[in-house]
């Protein structure tokens, strides 16, 4: 059955604002079965884990259930998946739990495609210990992150090699196995933000290599909370406890503090919703995710060339990048204006989308010399009406 996307926007209220959502990279709209999981969590899981009494019990079971809903997005082990705040907390507390000894001499390799939270902390225990930071360039013609440069980018002395899967800008898809093959040779853990990636593309923490994955629930219409997958529990449990509790086991022991259960309730009903995106998918969740979320591409894969073609044609705007593999993600530039200005147009007529969003990436490829560029991306409840909507927006400022 071909996807539906009017049955897709249907299950979500919020679209009813009258606004064009082309801001996916700020958090996808939300679903209304996240927002009553979460009112209903707020009402019955104050409790924390770790009591005998129902509601104690309850609590305790919402983490379970969100271990377990993480690890059928990733194809990961439940017992190998730490929970956490933000991208940025959970990948600081990473960094903080490797041994010390592993940094000094030591060095790590970055990319100038990735979001901050996966470069910061990895800056900060670099400066820290006296480790050494290597980049990875994106192609100034494409906006793809080439492979063949890690050859000389990764040595023995190699502890960490953060990447992103999908750019949240421009949208490129990384050939992460490529990446992990030399990680791996070198004995370097290899750190693969999925974020981008994640609503749009079926995840398999094994067959991308990756030692650790990473996803932030908001950008598929989850609540604001991360999870990390490990693909070794084993490797897990060799880093150091961060938990406040002394007799914590597992996973558990990446987390300092307890979790709030309503948004632990809300990211179980986002992956259940992800999971449902496709009537005809069958089976248990892991098998619904995949079919769901290979019809989701298929349709925003169409719809992504119909964006990319429809802005190509416009005389004042230019693409940044030309990337062809690639997620719902898409940057320009307008001659002559300003990317504030660009965005306060569109909202002038019912559009979101983002001015000048901190990328390293957009910085390399040189769009601060053309008054910045505007970052608009797709989600499962896009239409070609809205892009055709954005393509007159865009043709007023002309």
């Amino acid at each position: 059955m071909a996807f539906d996307v009017a049955h897709v926007r249907g299950l979500f209220p919020s679209l009813g604002d009258g606004w064009i959502h082309l801001d996916p990279q700020a958090g996808l709209q939300i679903p209304d079965s996240v927002a009553s999981a979460v009112s209903k969590g707020f009402r019955q899981l104050g409790a924390a884990p770790g009591g005998v009494y129902p509601a104690a019990r309850a609590s305790a079971e919402v983490v379970d259930g969100a271990r377990r809903a993480i690890a059928d997005l990733m194809a990961a082990d439940s017992a190998a998946v730490v929970l956490g705040p933000s991208r940025s907390a959970l990948l600081s507390g990473l960094a903080e739990a490797m041994p010390v000894t592993s940094w000094l001499g030591g060095n790590v390799v970055l990319s100038r495609q990735d979001d901050e939270p996966n470069i910061v902390p990895w800056l900060r225990v670099a400066d820290r210990h006296g480790a050494r930071t290597r980049w990875a360039e994106v192609d100034v013609e494409t906006g793809a992150l080439p492979t063949w440069q890690y050859r000389d980018l990764i040595d023995e002395r190699t502890n960490v090699v953060a990447v992103t899967l999908a750019s949240s800008t421009v949208g490129a898809i990384t050939d992460v196995g490529a990446i992990a093959t030399m990680a791996r040779a070198a004995g370097a853990l290899l750190v693969v933000d999925a974020t981008s990636a994640a609503p749009y593309l079926p995840l398999d923490i094994g067959e991308l290599g990756a030692d650790v994955l990473i996803v932030s629930a908001e950008r598929w219409g989850g609540p604001r909370v991360a999870a990390m997958g490990f693909r070794s529990a084993a490797a897990m449990d060799r880093l150091r406890s961060l938990a406040m509790d002394p007799r914590a086991v597992g996973p558990a022991r990446l987390e300092p503090e307890p979790h709030q259960g309503a948004l632990l309730a809300g990211l179980v009903a986002s992956v259940e919703h992800l999971a449902a995106l496709d009537d005809d998918a069958i089976g248990k969740r892991r098998r619904r995710l995949v079919t769901a979320l290979d019809g989701v591409n298929e349709y925003l894969r169409r719809l992504t060339f119909y964006l990319t073609t429809t802005l190509q044609h416009l005389n004042q705007v230019s693409l940044v990048g030309t990337v062809e593999d690639r997620v719902p993600a898409v940057s320009f530039t307008f001659d002559g204006v300003s990317a504030d200005k660009v965005v306060r147009r569109l909202a002038d007529n019912g559009i979101c989308a983002l001015a000048d969003v901190p990328s390293r990436a957009l910085t390399r490829l040189g769009a601060g010399d053309f008054g910045g560029a505007v970052t608009v991306g797709l989600g499962p409840y896009s239409t070609p009406y809205e892009v055709d909507h954005l393509a007159r927006a865009l043709g007023s400022l002309g």
